[in-house]
């Protein structure tokens, strides 16, 4: 079998396995082809073999991988289409499909300007913000999908498209959180806004202080201002050369802030929280912007394999800390993380030009991964349960696991009203499902 896409990979070719493979390993996929797209050309002629071919379509940009085996599709890996254009007049960058958070930074920040990316800038953007893209600066901004003013994509008929509000509002509303489903994009172009600073870092207390941290924690965040960002992690640290000393071999309380107001307002914000008690690191400090990736410090270098779960939770209770740290606590030597994101602000607001983008309703969201042992995954799973009395019943699609791409795990991360909008809208442009190796909207069926 052969084809005339100049990037295209077979089994066996040099190139195909480094070409196949994301970051979490948890599925390992045999396309029948990768296409190594350098320009928006390439990715219209992998949707024409596609469907010469009547396979699926799958892409990998920088990041996870995909969300089900793409076994006998054909796998687009955008890592070369990696333009970022900034437009500051306007405060607007135009974002190529492989571009990683980084480089965006890199363009952005030294104008003044800030993107709504996610805490890693090692993820991929454009990825991030069709998912709708939770980050740093959401509180005060809302989704990063939100603020996406254009977009280009290639549909299941192997045509380009440029679509915005007007020339298609219900395409537009629906690959602004509706991930993969409706065709492969191409570039983006997103807002930009007036942020060069952010007082930040993380707050680290040892697992003897968790109770104390979260509970002061789940009576602070209703007392912050939108322009406060925070999270906490619950984790055991490895005991090895790479973590710093005083974190090393320990259960941690790792609380995450990250302020975009005024430098002593947050200062006096974060000020009740330094006073639970000596922390073993303190890194909250005045910074430019551009680190705002050393806020999480979440580790990307690395393939790993990780089976990821959350839920939606709708306030966080006394009650609900208590169960957090029975199930996720230091005593409880939990096989797995658990992160804790404060949502609310302006996550809650409709954005100004509607999109398909759930989860409006909740308060945080709390996310854990693991290892691939059945037991590891019961625990996991045991904590979920635990917390259901809390949840809003949703979930955030860009922080789901393979384990949970059937249409059940789907539906929840919508609306129901949206996710039939979403199903019809899928009908029409990919109504033979091309486009299914993600967390897949499935067409509707044709009425009778």
């Amino acid at each position: 079998m052969s084809t005339d896409i100049e990037f295209a990979l077979q089994p066996g070719q040099p190139g195909y396995d480094d070409a196949r493979l994301g970051l979490n390993r948890a599925v390992e996929s045999r396309p029948a082809f990768v296409v190594e797209a350098a320009d928006d050309q390439d990715v219209v002629a992998a949707v024409g073999l596609a469907a010469g071919q009547k396979r699926p379509v799958g892409v990998l940009a920088t990041g996870h991988g995909p969300a089900l085996s793409a076994d006998g599709a054909v796998l687009v890996n955008t890592r070369r289409m990696d333009g970022v254009r900034v437009d500051v007049a306007r405060a607007t960058a135009w974002i190529e499909a492989g571009a990683r958070w980084r480089q965006v930074l890199e363009r952005t920040t030294p104008h003044g300007l800030a993107p709504l990316n996610g805490s890693s800038p090692n993820v991929g953007a454009v990825g991030y913000l069709v998912g709708g893209g939770a980050g740093l600066l959401g509180r005060r901004f809302g989704f990063a999908a939100d603020h996406v003013r254009r977009l280009r994509l290639v549909t299941a008929d192997g045509r380009l498209r440029e679509v915005t509000a007007e020339s298609d509002p219900g395409l537009f509303w629906a690959v602004r959180g509706g991930k993969d489903n409706f065709g492969l994009v191409v570039g983006m172009e997103v807002d930009l806004f007036p942020v060069s600073r952010l007082y930040g870092g993380g707050l680290y207390f040892p697992g003897e202080s968790t109770a104390e941290v979260l509970h002061a924690y789940a009576d602070w965040v209703r007392q912050v201002p939108e322009e406060m960002a925070s999270s906490v992690l619950l984790v055991r640290n490895p005991d090895l050369p790479d973590v710093p000393e005083p974190l090393r071999g320990r259960f941690i309380t790792h609380l995450r802030i990250a302020y975009s107001g005024d430098m002593a307002d947050g200062e006096r914000l974060v000020q009740p929280l330094r006073d639970l008690g000596p922390a073993l690191l303190d890194t909250v400090r005045d910074m430019p912007y551009a680190e705002v990736g050393t806020i999480h410090h979440e580790p990307t270098s690395m393939p790993y394999v990780s089976y990821d779960r959350n839920l939606l939770l709708s306030e966080l209770t006394g009650d609900a800390v208590n169960t957090i740290v029975t199930l996720a606590g230091p005593d409880a030597k939990a096989p797995f993380v658990t992160e804790l994101r404060h949502f609310g602000g302006a996550y809650a607001r409709s954005p100004q030009v509607p999109n398909c983008v759930g989860g409006r309703n909740a308060a945080f969201t709390l996310f854990t991964g693991t290892g691939p042992e059945t037991e590891n995954l019961r625990r996991r799973d045991d904590l979920l349960a635990g917390l259901r009395p809390w949840s809003t019943g949703g979930t955030n699609l860009n922080f789901a696991g393979v384990e949970d791409t059937s249409l059940a795990c789907v539906r929840a991360a919508y609306a129901p009203a949206d996710f039939d909008r979403l199903r019809a809208i899928k009908a029409r442009y990919d109504p033979g499902n091309m486009f299914r190796i993600n967390h897949n909207i499935p067409p509707a069926e044709p009425s009778t």
